[in-house]
């Protein structure tokens, strides 16, 4: 008989999953109990639940759910999986959970939570037994002024593979922590769509400079067009103002704004006939 209290677990499941519009699967793996839950009280603020069961009561209240999407989702319990529920954006959460993690030395069997890249450029090791172990796993190096120097930037582990004993050990000594110690956010379910942590990640920094960037061809675009409104109007006038003039200095239309630049310009056709009739 099935015991009582999973039922209730199963059936409160399936509520928060048909009340919140979005529905997240983390893994708790590697996650100090403590972090844990100071994490989940900050989150229960913002009116983010999370559900920690046993993976089997997690994938049968998502399929009794009959939701769509969710069948997906089952499909991404992994590790120590746990159920989140929130009314937010899933790229807000995932930037949330993101900046509350922090950085750990990665340990042999960990999986790389992205690509670990050693960069190009001087480290403090003096030429010696270290060249052969860097070249063990992919990292050329030279000698330069009396220290080794990786030649180029190296991906020794991509995202999602395995991190041997070596290369652990290898970026302990090159002072790399590749590791984030937080709740891993694997996939989120919003609409019928599951999207993959990897489909939240955003670039901040970029996206901004992208809208800063679009705003300015599209402020040459409205100028160039001679498109009226409260930001180009200035400038447009300003820009016809400056074409008028060079017109009328080319045409020698003689006016007040004109004069100056026509009398200047006579004066230097002047002095270069001068110079080629050696007067």
């Amino acid at each position: 008989m099935v015991n009582e209290k999973k039922k209730e677990n199963v059936q409160l499941l399936v509520k928060h999953i048909h009340e919140y519009p979005m529905i997240g699967v983390i893994n708790l793996e590697n996650l100090p109990a403590q972090q844990f839950q100071k994490m989940r009280k900050s989150l229960m603020k913002n009116d983010v639940i999370i559900s920690v069961n046993r993976k089997r009561l997690l994938s049968r209240a998502l399929s009794a759910s009959k939701k769509a999407g969710v069948e997906e989702l089952n499909g991404k319990l992994t590790g120590m999986p746990a159920l989140l529920f929130s009314k937010g954006n899933p790229f807000a959460l995932y930037a949330t959970l993101q900046k509350s993690k922090s950085q750990a030395p990665a340990k042999a069997g960990q999986k790389a939570p992205r690509d670990i890249v050693v960069k190009a450029g001087p480290t403090n090791f003096a030429p010696g037994p270290i060249i052969s172990e860097l070249a063990a796993v992919g990292i050329k190096t030279k000698v330069e002024n009396g220290k080794l120097a990786v030649i180029s930037d190296t991906t020794i582990v991509h995202e999602g593979e395995e991190i041997t004993g070596k290369v652990a050990e290898t970026l302990k000594r090159l002072d790399i922590q590749p590791m984030e110690i937080g709740l891993n956010l694997v996939a989120v379910l919003e609409d019928g769509f599951v999207y993959e942590a990897k489909h939240l990640r955003v670039d901040e920094d970029e996206y901004r400079n992208n809208f800063a960037t679009a705003a300015q061809e599209a402020m040459n675009l409205a100028v160039e067009t001679v498109y009226l409104c409260s930001e180009t109007t200035e400038i447009i006038i300003q820009k016809a103002f400056r074409e008028a003039k060079a017109v009328g200095v080319e045409q020698n239309i003689m006016t007040e704004d004109t004069r100056d630049a026509i009398l200047v310009k006579a004066e230097a056709q002047a002095n270069s006939v001068k110079e080629e009739a050696h007067l």
